[in-house]
């Protein structure tokens, strides 16, 4: 990992979970200023609406939840209580400070998630899902922790979106019946100000019901 400023470019680039605890250890502090408020940053509070729209209810485990701007976005909305899960303690102790959280819990959703199965009525996450550091394999992980007829709201980068094999990962779960009602909508990752190379990137919104 480079010393330069963190930046999205360092985040789109990660290939371990070693190199996510390094990047997000650096730039906890300054995340919400530097990146979220300077790019305008709106998939956090569309991630919760899409949620909160398709009748989604707590408990709710925002995953990937970084500084907690979902969770906080659903408790403005009347949405909660919500936990908080993330590979990285240093987000997580920033997400904290948003008092916006019943709990919060450190995991590699590469390895699971420490809860009893069954324990959350809705699913949630926004900005995990970018360019190859996490795809599909974890859905059965998410999957597990969540109540039957459970809502998702999962923002998946449109251009990672077929090439992760998501598509075909939905496909499986629709056949399996493991999930119902999906919906795809297409949203803006970031308002007017964003600036540089993914200022028009879009998320695909996985909005679907574990059956």
């Amino acid at each position: 990992m480079d010393k330069q400023k963190p930046g999205l470019s360092n985040a789109y680039a990660l290939q371990t979970p070693a190199d996510s605890k390094r990047l997000y250890r650096d730039w906890a502090s300054t995340y919400d200023q530097d990146f979220a408020a300077g790019q305008g940053y709106l998939l956090p509070g569309l991630t919760a609406k899409v949620f909160a729209a398709a009748g989604g209810a707590g408990p709710v485990l925002d995953v990937g939840a970084g500084t907690g701007l979902c969770g906080q976005a659903l408790r403005a909305i009347g949405i909660e209580p919500i936990d908080a899960t993330d590979l990285s303690a240093a987000m997580l102790a920033e997400a904290l400070r948003k008092d916006a959280y019943r709990d919060v819990i450190e995991a590699d959703l590469l390895e699971g998630i420490p809860v009893p199965r069954g324990s959350y009525r809705g699913v949630v996450s926004s900005g995990t899902f970018t360019h190859g550091h996490l795809g599909p394999e974890v859905l059965p992980a998410l999957l597990r922790v969540a109540a039957p007829d459970a809502w998702f709201a999962l923002s998946v980068n449109a251009r990672f979106y077929d090439k992760a094999g998501f598509s075909e990962a939905f496909g499986r779960l629709l056949r399996g019946h493991w999930i119902k009602n999906l919906t795809l909508p297409e949203l803006p990752i970031y308002g007017p100000r964003a600036t540089g190379a993914h200022k028009n990137d879009t998320a695909l919104i996985a909005r679907f019901q574990k059956v």
